[in-house]
């Protein structure tokens, strides 16, 4: 849980950055690439992340302009998401530390909004990590977040990782 507003604004910064990253390597042609049964694929992903940028924020009261809508091309993506990521670092202004604390009902639940903004970005990460193990089934880059990706750790020179 967040429980001061300029953590928050510094982890939504680098998480946030680090979702651009992975949209930025799509190409359109992958946003068509099927995943496997049932399940989401790159496009119904990077939509469902850009979706809860702020609407998990704008559900626990964050007044932000959220309007959930899906997007068809890699450029619609990016402004979408870019969008929400810039709407809930301005909003957050509006609140502050003490405002974290306040109750909240999410989803059937009561939530500090202190937990809600953190449940934000943990989502975020959650699904980042899905839609970089599709990214690489469909022959695109993955970038390196919190490392070194395969292409960047050979660049390196260094033996194979394990």
């Amino acid at each position: 849980m967040f429980s001061s507003i300029n953590h928050f604004k510094e982890v939504w910064t680098s998480e946030s950055d680090a979702t651009l990253q992975c949209l930025k390597m799509f190409t359109d042609e992958s946003l068509q690439t099927s995943s496997f049964g049932d399940y989401r694929n790159i496009k119904r992903i990077a939509n469902h992340i850009i979706a809860c940028a702020d609407g998990i924020p704008f559900e626990a009261g964050l007044p932000v302009d959220f309007k959930k809508q899906e997007y068809h091309t890699v450029q619609e993506m990016i402004d979408a998401y870019t969008s929400a990521v810039n709407q809930v670092q301005t909003a957050i202004n509006q609140w502050n530390d003490q405002t974290l604390l306040e109750e909240t009902p999410m989803y059937g639940e009561t939530w500090k909004k202190g937990f809600a903004l953190w449940v934000t970005v943990v989502h975020q990460i959650h699904h980042r990590g899905q839609l970089t193990v599709l990214m690489r089934m469909a022959g695109l880059k993955v970038p390196g977040i919190y490392g070194p990706n395969a292409e960047e750790w050979e660049a390196y020179n260094l033996p194979a990782a394990d």
